[in-house]
């Protein structure tokens, strides 16, 4: 079972989060980052699994996202200003709380997809915070590709203003997703092989929206920043990372763009860089018809990072 609170940001947004607590004393503490267009209950499944093992865990929805959205007219739109940081600091105070609920244990940062994003912007910044990070259906990307989007988000803000769902830019970044799969059935068939999850994802209006115009200014600044070494740099050289993927997701390019971001990392001085790439998954291995397989890796991975 989950609890549900929320906590005050920095710029008095109230943010909605949740946390499942082991039965026993905690061995460790997971923090959750979603993805764009979900939610943190997504992540009820696997919570249960890591907390019956002694895992506690916590996820917030994101600004924008879920319950921190509050309404649907609110969905993919973080803040006027530093949309980006703002979420990233939302993190960080999550992971205070944290602290202090569980004062010894280690905190493993989980990210998926826009989350994996997130994670490595939070790792530039607070590396000392955590114990390792895990990134999930996580990507690299051209500089050239990110200037071109950015581009055109600000123009398009400029002539349709900021809150706007922007199904031009959407499109652009997701529209070619269904393209290796044959005879989609859905719009999503390249988030999971399980057609339930996929089911499970159109019939929630918290899931697949189409985000602002000043969402994807956030994200694709973010994107160039993220992707450069100096920010990679940042980072202590002896977190562990691992970046796991499905050799299907075509967010990470086909397993090539996860590889691409380990091979920075480690270019970038980390001496602690793994990837496991999984033969016929899509986007969300936690969420693929093997994610038992996927949840003991994951848990393999954490219990490794507790024994150094």
């Amino acid at each position: 079972m989950s609890t549900h609170f929320t906590f005050t940001s920095s710029d008095n947004q109230v943010i909605h989060a949740w946390h499942w607590a082991p039965q026993q004393k905690a061995v460790a503490c997971v923090q959750i980052a979603h993805g764009m267009a979900e939610h943190a209950q997504r992540y009820d499944d696997f919570a249960r699994f890591l907390s019956s093992l002694g895992i506690a865990v916590f996820a917030n929805d994101h600004r924008g996202h879920g319950q921190t959205a509050g309404s649907l007219e609110k969905r993919g739109y973080f803040a006027e200003h530093e949309g980006w940081n703002l979420v990233v600091d939302d993190m960080h105070q999550l992971n205070s709380i944290i602290k202090k609920e569980y004062t010894d244990c280690p905190i493993i940062l989980l990210g998926h997809s826009m989350g994996s994003f997130l994670s490595r912007s939070y790792i530039s910044k607070y590396s000392d915070t955590i114990a390792a990070c895990i990134l999930s259906g996580t990507a690299s990307h051209s500089s050239l590709l990110l200037n071109a989007g950015l581009a055109l988000a600000h123009i398009k803000s400029w002539f349709i203003g900021k809150r706007k769902p922007d199904h031009l830019l959407d499109s652009m970044s997701f529209g070619a997703f269904n393209k290796n799969i044959l005879q989609p059935k859905t719009a999503f068939d390249w988030l999971s092989h399980d057609e339930s999850i996929v089911q499970a994802y159109i019939a929630d209006d918290y899931c697949g929206f189409i985000c602002t115009t000043s969402f994807f200014i956030d994200l694709l600044s973010a994107l160039k920043v993220i992707n450069n070494l100096k920010s990679m740099q940042t980072i202590r050289k002896d977190l562990p990372i691992y970046l796991y993927s499905g050799k299907e997701d075509p967010v990470g390019n086909y397993g090539k763009g996860v590889s691409l971001a380990a091979e920075k990392f480690r270019k970038a001085g980390l001496k602690n860089v793994s990837v496991k790439l999984y033969e016929g998954g899509r986007h969300e291995m936690l969420n693929e018809l093997n994610k038992n397989e996927v949840y003991q890796d994951v848990l393999n991975n954490i219990l490794l990072n507790l024994s150094h």
